[in-house]
């Protein structure tokens, strides 16, 4: 039961308000540049720095120029960076099989950054949907995305990036089973030590636009992630998935989107004590830069206060397009 405060003026709350020193003091909440995972996408090539333009200041990057970003995220005090690769039309298969290859993209990018930047740790992406010429993230067959058979095929992917040398495997795809195959997996070749952040509460949302632009499924997808991706009413369903997912042997849990799931970020930190984070997605990213680029809202106070949304919500950390800006705010650079 909530203690009784004194009655006005005995208790005046503007006292703990009135000066930077103050509010300081007595602030429950701390943004770090601990916090933030950048995500970076990576695409064939050399040399090579495309913008998106659905996410302004966001761009996708050649090997060599992914390796100089993890650099920059580095020197930064940014611990870790998530790759996505970028494949076009012309490089995307029914078998999925460029998503563990040794050689495709985010591979290479991971043993680039391991070489040019070994103190930052590496998250990748494991879903099909960068690799899949129907831009889902498992098999289609017969117009269903098939659980069973894309585990398998998504235990390869996340093998091939631990032997490239990722540090967290990030399973986006949200089939049945799939961290319980993995975690048995990365057990069986010596992999004990690499991390699994679920994207265990992953919503069939809206703001994933940008995003398919970036890593080119945009063009590929047909018909929607429904039957997968969780539905956006539900919140007990997001409960049941995480206790899921930790139990089969995740270390870490995500909810994606970011912002418009805070309900779910508190919840999950609440209810099981876990290392939870959350996704600024695309969608959320691109908003806040629009309505900056049009004047309507001061760029860096609505990032600085969208990021620390999270952090009052419970989040231990964020994966953010945002972190390399935010964190020459924190550095004061």
């Amino acid at each position: 039961m909530r203690p009784t405060q004194a009655p006005y003026p005995i208790t005046r709350l503007r006292r703990t308000r009135q000066s930077p020193a103050i509010r300081g003091m007595v602030r429950q909440n701390t943004l770090t540049v601990d916090d933030f995972i950048w995500p970076v996408f990576v695409r064939s090539g050399e040399g090579i720095e495309e913008p998106i333009p659905s996410m302004p200041g966001v761009v996708r990057r050649s090997v060599d120029k992914v390796a100089l970003a993890a650099r920059e995220a580095a020197d930064l005090g940014i611990p870790a960076i998530c790759i996505f690769p970028y494949t076009g039309l012309e490089e995307r298969t029914e078998d999925c099989a460029g998503a563990w290859d040794p050689d495709n993209h985010a591979n290479r990018a991971i043993r680039a950054i391991k070489q040019a930047v070994p103190e930052i740790a590496i998250m990748t992406d494991v879903a099909l949907d960068t690799y899949n010429i129907n831009g889902h993230d498992g098999f289609v067959e017969d117009g269903e995305i098939v659980n069973d058979r894309t585990v398998d095929a998504l235990v390869k992917m996340a093998l091939s990036q631990a032997e490239a040398g990722a540090d967290i495997i990030g399973p986006s795809d949200m089939m049945d089973g799939r961290i319980g195959a993995i975690r048995a997996a990365l057990e069986g070749a010596s992999h004990q030590n690499v991390m699994i952040l679920s994207y265990a509460a992953k919503y069939a949302s809206a703001f994933y636009g940008p995003f398919r632009d970036a890593v080119g499924a945009s063009g590929a997808l047909t018909g929607d992630k429904k039957t997968y991706q969780m539905d956006p009413a539900n919140s007990d369903e997001a409960m049941r998935l995480i206790e899921r997912d930790l139990a089969e042997g995740a270390d870490m849990v995500m909810v994606k989107p970011g912002l418009p799931y805070l309900d779910i970020c508190r919840r999950a930190r609440d209810t099981f004590g876990a290392p939870t984070f959350a996704y600024q997605v695309s969608g959320e990213y691109a908003m806040i830069k629009a309505a900056a680029q049009n004047g309507w809202v001061d760029h860096d106070r609505v990032m600085m206060e969208s990021l620390m949304a999270f952090k009052r919500a419970g989040c231990d950390g964020i994966l953010t397009y945002f972190a390399p800006a935010a964190a020459r705010l924190l550095n004061g650079a």
